[in-house]
């Protein structure tokens, strides 16, 4: 009998994104998973939609926004008790190829201490061009990350992707879900640390093709995305990095200096309000 596999699918409003995402799930060719669609208090009636069109998928209301790590656990600790062997976190603005799930898993199957497998991610809107090789490496003398332009051996991969994140049950039975103090940003690079750490392996299944219309620039967020970014960055360096304090401060510089360049002060202001908000773990 194949592994079963629970899908978790956040969402927080976007209802047109959600839809073509659960579309595309209902085609996967794997025989053995169901989908758990978690809602961050969405305003935009998806719930009701998700019910009315997809009622095949169970629907967990949080009745607020529990950030990105919070809102994940919930779908995570569903898994669980439902005894699932894999959890795969996707994010809703993706579709996903028919053979995605099982080339994940098959992946997975090929070594018991791979904790982590993550997909080939391509650009919604350009399809054949690569995003994302499953996930990237951490700079700590930069005080950045990097996702991966061109395929790379299992091996390099520093951290899987949040976009499609395919997690060992047992893996995260010995080491913990995600870090709910990150919000958002930063949770997926955590958890691949504390794995590796714990002495799990991270692989990229090649097979395993997914579509994303995510990785918009920066520039173009919100300022409170520059808020949670800085946070959770200076977060996950007071944890993991050799010198803390100094990739902290190095990539917060990189930061600010960005936002002096074009002059966008209130995103400059979000940046040290994050920072000297995540800077210390607890």
């Amino acid at each position: 009998m194949s592994a079963k596999v629970t899908v978790v699918l956040l969402i927080w409003n976007e209802w047109h994104h959600t839809s073509s995402c659960l579309s595309s799930l209902k085609h996967l060719d794997y025989p053995n998973f169901d989908v758990v669609v978690v809602d961050n208090g969405s305003t935009d009636n998806s719930v009701a939609l998700i019910r009315g069109i997809f009622p095949w998928a169970k629907v967990i209301e949080n009745g607020k926004n529990l950030g990105f790590s919070g809102g994940c656990n919930v779908g995570i600790k569903y898994a669980q008790q439902q005894g699932s062997d894999f959890i795969w976190l996707l994010n809703n603005d993706t579709t996903v190829d028919p053979g995605a799930l099982r080339a994940m898993v098959e992946k997975a199957q090929t070594n018991p201490r791979i904790g982590a497998v993550g997909s080939v991610i391509y650009f919604m809107d350009e399809p054949t061009r690569l995003q994302c090789w499953g996930g990237g490496y951490v700079n700590f003398w930069l005080g950045r990350s990097g996702h991966f332009l061109q395929k790379v051996d299992d091996d390099q991969v520093e951290f899987i992707t949040g976009c499609s994140l395919l997690l060992s049950r047992a893996a995260i039975d010995e080491i913990g879900s995600l870090e709910e103090r990150f919000f958002m940003y930063w949770e997926d690079a955590d958890i691949c640390f504390r794995l590796r750490r714990a002495g799990w392996l991270l692989a990229v299944a090649a097979n395993s093709k997914v579509w994303h219309k995510g990785y918009t620039t920066m520039g173009k967020a919100k300022a409170s995305a520059y808020r949670h970014f800085s946070a959770s960055a200076s977060y996950f360096f007071s944890k993991h990095a050799p010198v803390p304090k100094f990739s902290i401060w190095v990539g917060f510089a990189t930061r600010i200096a960005k936002r002096i360049v074009v002059g966008d002060w209130e995103k400059l202001r979000a940046v040290w309000v994050g920072m000297t908000h995540g800077r210390v773990a607890s």
